[in-house]
């Protein structure tokens, strides 16, 4: 059986593509080190953010309504860091560039392990950033093991 080995890319359609290039500046660039790059389609501008693993691409809408994250999509998007301390370290970040994200804090009704900041892009889709937790981990390390 063929195996997903990660998510490629995740595009986002943007109702104001200056404004939320600012704020994906900040966030992905600044505070995540993201690259950047952009492309057309169709005579569409796109701003790819990108590191080692996945892009983050930004498309025009074609409709201008704020994300609803209880609607039929995306309810929000996760992004995974190695440690609780880089999610502190992360949330201070994006603060200190004008990003209003939550304190990182441990979420233990989510699981023991579980360290969490959040935040809104301008279209108001929600943003996390998390630890690589242990069950995450052992999921991914033990996954060829019997029983798992």
């Amino acid at each position: 059986m063929v195996q997903v080995i990660g998510i490629d890319h995740v595009y986002i359609a943007v109702s104001d593509m200056d404004a939320s290039e600012r704020f994906y500046d900040r966030a992905l660039v600044e505070a995540l080190g993201f690259r950047k790059n952009a492309f057309a389609i169709g005579g569409d501008g796109h701003i790819q953010y990108y590191n080692r693993h996945f892009g983050f691409v930004l498309r025009p809408a074609r409709v201008a309504a704020k994300h609803d994250p209880y609607s039929p999509g995306l309810h929000h998007l996760c992004l995974r860091v190695e440690s609780a301390a880089d999610v502190a370290a992360v949330a201070d970040h994006l603060r200190s560039l004008g990003i209003p994200a939550t304190e990182s804090r441990v979420y233990p009704e989510y699981a023991p392990d579980y360290a969490a900041t959040f935040f809104e892009d301008p279209d108001g889709v929600r943003l996390e950033v998390t630890n690589y937790r242990q069950e995450r981990r052992d999921r991914h390390d033990r996954w060829d093991e019997p029983g798992r």
